[in-house]
């Protein structure tokens, strides 16, 4: 379990979350106008400081308000949200159909709300002389369960690097970065070898890598760009032409026309209809639509397309409850103009 932070300026209150997309007249709400009344949130690591800064930002205009923010992981995020201990849930991957289901269960419907861009991001040790680049397959053979055990050198990879040992630090299981990273990555969500640290708190991570010159592990790109000095970026090559031919470097440009690939991504907040209900819990979401172009950045994360949030802030304003995500494909890959069209 992450830290909880609390925020002098917005908190606690139940949650609640739906599936499937329902319709009905929404009523508008000034975001600046909030005289009282708490917002609670808990979830993805990833997305904590972009809803940290938000909250702060919010706190400001609606002195009245009270929110506390936790960063216990998507999933654990996610738990609390199905059992309405929480209003709004950070999430670094859609919400799933296991998830979804027990919303149903628990009679909760909720808003999907995409608010950034992130790239997940591959780093070595800066001691590491032998490796800029590494391709899909490659990483496929170091993270998927067949690898514990067997493949435990850098050599196993590719014959030129050496015949040393390595070691590997990646998101905690309860991350949605664990669940994204290994669905694009090994091709089934939380299908990984076991035999690594892993930790839901990504500044556990950097601090290993950066101590550790036979270290090669995965966390969102914010956590790279706040410790550029200590760590190596790689670039990935999917080997699919269509997305960028060679290896690529992950940028704000390339996560957002997606060549970056697998490894890009939107980050979400799920919204309880209930919660939204009152005056707070909707001020704080739509201050959160209007304001993250400006707020993101500030975060190392990236912005949506303009119009995107125009759009999300619509569908959001028709109380239109459920996911774009639950088709029963891989939701890897998906762009978000195109489900927004």
């Amino acid at each position: 379990m992450k830290k909880i932070i609390f925020i002098p300026a917005i908190a606690f209150m139940m949650a609640s979350c739906g599936g499937g997309a329902k319709n009905d007249k929404a009523t508008t709400t000034d975001s600046t106008a909030v005289q009282g009344g708490s917002v609670q949130i808990d979830g993805s690591s990833t997305v904590y400081p972009i809803t940290e800064a938000i909250a702060e930002e919010f706190q400001k205009a609606n002195q009245g308000v009270k929110v506390t923010a936790g960063e216990s992981g998507t999933g654990g995020g996610m738990k609390k949200f199905g059992r309405k201990e929480i209003d709004i849930a950070d999430a670094s991957r859609p919400i799933s159909a296991k998830e979804d289901s027990t919303c149903k269960t628990a009679g909760i419907e909720y808003y999907e709300i995409p608010v950034a861009y992130d790239g997940l991001v591959v780093v070595v040790n800066p001691q590491n002389t032998w490796v800029s680049s590494i391709t899909v397959k490659e990483l496929k053979k170091i993270w998927e369960p067949a690898a514990q055990g067997k493949i435990t050198k850098w050599n196993q990879i590719r014959k030129e690097w050496p015949n040393e040992e390595i070691h590997l630090y990646g998101a905690g299981t309860a991350s949605g970065t664990f669940d994204y990273f290994t669905e694009a990555i090994v091709g089934k969500a939380k299908s990984c070898r076991g035999d690594y640290t892993g930790s839901e708190d990504d500044n556990v991570l950097v601090q290993g890598i950066s101590s550790d010159k036979l270290a090669l592990g995965f966390f969102g790109i914010h956590y790279y760009k706040e410790n550029k000095e200590k760590l190596k970026l790689l670039a990935l090559d999917d080997e699919k032409d269509e997305n960028g031919k060679g290896a690529i470097i992950p940028t704000e440009e390339t996560v957002k026309n997606a060549t970056y690939q697998p490894l890009s991504r939107p980050l979400f907040i799920y919204v309880s209809k209930e919660s939204a209900a009152r005056t707070e819990v909707d001020g704080f979401v739509k201050y959160y639509l209007d304001n993250a172009a400006t707020i993101v950045p500030e975060t190392g994360y990236i912005t949506l397309e303009k119009e995107l949030y125009t759009a999300i802030r619509k569908r959001y304003e028709e109380k239109v409850t459920g996911s774009l995500f639950l088709t029963g494909s891989s939701s890897v890959g998906v762009k978000l103009n195109e489900l927004y069209k």
